[in-house]
């Protein structure tokens, strides 16, 4: 969805209301409304989203994502029902909301600009958005935290075998 059609009309509501003021009054509106371009396409998308995630809960078998593709947003529904179907990614389609078993959630996360890049060029590679890749990645630490916490899959626990986790930078 090409979200230039929605800017556009409220930059030009915004200098029609400037047009009964001065000169000076025009000018700034002008700025103005550049300046408001950015910060408009975000709400309307933070809209958009917070549309997509009631249409998820109030559809139990259907997951509603919003995906930003450069300066425009992609809407994708994921049927849920068919725990055999294949979802976007061709794996199953278990999601955080499958897993939990309740609503889903908002969060603000802040990263490296150069973590998030990567990110979400895996989530491209993946064919997915950076929001299902990060939530994937999160229930997958979780499903590893809980192994882990009940113990190895093979030997005896506690025989030795150290291991170290994390992540390294080169």
């Amino acid at each position: 969805m090409d979200l230039t059609p929605y800017v556009t009309a409220i930059r030009d509501d915004l200098n029609t209301a400037a047009s009964a003021g001065d000169e000076t009054t025009q000018r700034a509106a002008a700025t103005l409304s550049a300046a408001l371009e950015p910060a408009v396409r975000l709400a309307v998308m933070n809209a958009m989203s917070d549309l997509a995630a009631e249409i998820t809960a109030a559809l139990p078998e259907h997951v509603v994502d919003v995906r930003l593709d450069g300066r425009d947003i992609d809407v994708a529904v994921t049927d849920t029902a068919d725990s055999s179907a294949a979802n976007d990614t061709g794996t199953s389609t278990g999601t955080a909301q499958d897993d939990a078993g309740g609503d889903i959630s908002r969060i603000t996360l802040r990263m490296l600009e150069q973590i998030k890049g990567q990110a979400e060029q895996a989530a491209a590679n993946q064919g997915v958005s950076l929001n299902t890749y990060v939530s994937q990645a999160v229930q997958g630490a979780l499903r590893g935290a809980t192994q882990r916490r009940q113990g190895p899959p093979y030997g005896n626990p506690g025989s030795g075998g150290d291991h170290l986790h994390g992540w390294a930078q080169s």
